[in-house]
């Protein structure tokens, strides 16, 4: 017996493939394909989750000293000359940031390496990069889907068949989260 499905393609497009789903299952919370590639996806997409639930709450704040640039009206840098030469001048600015414990940090690490980058771009296209941002999606399962399932034990997941496709009749369906 096969520990998973081999999908027809080979090792590396089948990875790619379900790097590809999972990472867009974990973005828009749902997707429509083919109900084996639907099994798959849900183990995977599955143990992602399950590590942000584990992992949701192992971090410590910290108080930190920023050195940051003063900007003027116009959001570009003040400059002061000093001993004949122009230097920026920068104010000391305190922040409140998350720090990862080492199983969380691990956890966000093994993400890292399974998900893809996500770019998100704007409806109105007003240059190839103007206006796009990326979307930290480690983030996401740790402050949206991580409180959302965490009195949940497994079963993040919904497939529902939607019936067959009309090109070769393989059972389309579509995957949730729950």
């Amino acid at each position: 017996m096969a520990k998973y499905r081999k999908l027809g393609r080979t090792s590396d497009q089948r990875k790619a493939l379900l790097r590809n789903q999972v990472t867009n299952l974990l973005y828009n919370g749902k997707i429509v394909t083919t109900e084996a590639r639907a099994k798959e996806v849900r183990k995977f997409a599955e143990h992602l989750i399950a590590l942000a639930v584990k992992e949701r709450d192992n971090f410590e704040t910290v108080k930190v000293s920023a050195k940051v640039p003063r900007k003027d009206k116009d959001g570009k840098r003040v400059k002061e000359v000093v001993d004949g030469k122009k230097v920026t001048v920068f104010d000391t600015v305190e922040k409140e940031i998350k720090k990862d414990l080492p199983s969380r940090l691990h956890a966000r690490r093994q993400m890292l390496k399974f998900l893809y980058p996500v770019t998100e771009v704007p409806d109105t296209a007003a240059g190839k990069k103007k206006g796009t941002k990326q979307v930290d999606l480690v983030a996401k399962l740790f402050d949206e889907y991580g409180p959302k399932y965490a009195n949940r034990n497994g079963g993040y997941t919904r497939i529902v068949k939607i019936g067959p496709r009309k090109g070769d009749a393989a059972m389309e369906v579509v995957l949730e989260l729950v």
